[in-house]
């Protein structure tokens, strides 16, 4: 989904207008008994719950493409006769009515939690610290307006409806016993332990929407976490393995660069990838209607040979990148590189800078040392005091 897709989406959670229909929810025990199971329809809460709730699914549309939001493509297949994309289908088609597909829903969807926690905990004490969680479905059914020719949309005019579903799974954790103030007797007492609902740490949108239409071949998943991706809860739904985090992504792309270029692995070089990526994902973010930029082993391939990088390396390169990743795969760019840092570290010194300016860092060798140089142009300060002399 595009930048303009995801925030038509996403406003259609304004709680003001209260358009999705029905929130179905599941709370859920840190051991896996299921505390309550409830339905609510959108149009008879209350405001301030409504505000809570749409804020809580706005969560599951928000982040980093490639790292928070992942695209859930299902094959031919699955899509053909499976059980997951027709359990997503039958909540979807019932508008989340169908009592059997909303439980076996949640009930897969605990299994999935609790394996995750038994994975995760170490000791009875760990087990304890364990929160509750609470798994949240919601429906929304949207007569999409037309877009016209001058790229606006003519809301008075409909030709297709999109039905879609999201989930968000919540953690649920106590608060601390404090002191607060009770009106009633205009006095300050303890407050026991509660239970307060957290943002979600990982939830989906299915289908996608895409070109103004319903792409039932890929859902959208998100995880809170770049460094987690919460594979039991991905795999129970979509029936599809994540195997590599964003972060192990990016480090094993540089693993990759770093083994092929050897020698050639110069501050020059790191610098004119950083800067040719950079500039082809901003070029990317213009387009409100384009894709999130991905990178094949061929695109790769170019920008190193663009750099300046010798053939024979390219040729290698590409060769350890489809190791890597897959002989298709579409890394994003946003694994790549870091668009928005440009950082130098020895041992001793950290140096960073924005990255328009990465060219202010240059190498030196002075009296057969290697130098690290920064260009000081223009005023300089030192633990925040300005300085006039250098030297």
């Amino acid at each position: 989904m595009n930048q303009r897709d995801m925030a038509e989406i996403k406003r259609r959670l304004n709680p003001e207008k209260r358009n999705p229909t029905v929130i179905r929810g599941c709370y859920v025990g840190y051991d896996g008994h299921v505390i309550s199971a409830f339905t609510q329809d959108v149009y008879s809460m209350p405001q301030d719950e409504n505000e809570k709730y749409m804020a809580i699914f706005k969560k599951v549309l928000s982040g980093t493409h490639g790292q928070n939001l992942l695209p859930i493509d299902f094959t031919a297949q699955q899509v053909l006769d499976s059980y997951e994309h027709r359990l997503l289908s039958d909540l979807r088609g019932s508008a989340l009515r169908s009592d059997e597909a909303v439980n076996a829903f949640f009930e897969s969807a605990v299994a999935s939690i609790q394996a995750e926690y038994a994975a995760a905990t170490q000791s009875v004490e760990d087990e304890r610290q364990r929160n509750n969680y609470l798994i949240l479905l919601l429906h929304d059914g949207y007569d999409l307006p037309i877009r016209t020719n001058n790229d606006e949309l003519d809301r008075e005019r409909s030709t297709e409806m999109f039905s879609y579903i999201l989930c968000a799974v919540c953690p649920v954790k106590p608060t601390k016993p404090e002191l607060s103030y009770f009106s009633a007797d205009s006095e300050f007492h303890n407050k026991p332990e509660d239970w307060i609902v957290g943002m979600p740490d990982m939830g989906f949108m299915f289908p996608a929407f895409e070109e103004r239409s319903a792409n039932i071949h890929r859902a959208v998943y998100y995880t809170r976490s770049a460094n987690d991706l919460h594979s039991a809860f991905a795999e129970a739904v979509f029936h599809q393995e994540l195997s590599m985090t964003p972060v192990e992504q990016k480090e094993t792309f540089q693993a990759v660069l770093q083994e092929t270029l050897a020698d050639e692995c110069s501050l020059d070089v790191v610098q004119a990838v950083h800067e040719t990526v950079r500039t082809m994902m901003e070029e990317r973010k213009a387009d409100k209607t384009a894709e999130p930029l991905t990178l094949s082993a061929l695109d790769m391939k170019q920008v190193l040979t663009d750099c300046g990088v010798a053939e024979e390396k390219t040729a290698v390169f590409e060769e350890r990148f489809t190791e890597s990743f897959g002989a298709q795969a579409q890394v994003p760019a946003v694994n790549v590189v870091q668009p928005k840092s440009f950082k130098v570290q020895t041992p001793s010194v950290s140096i960073q800078v924005s990255p328009e300016n990465s060219g202010l860092i240059e190498t030196r060798m002075i009296d057969g040392k290697y130098y690290i140089l920064v260009l000081a142009d223009g005023d300089v300060e030192v633990n925040g005091m300005r300085i006039n002399q250098l030297g």
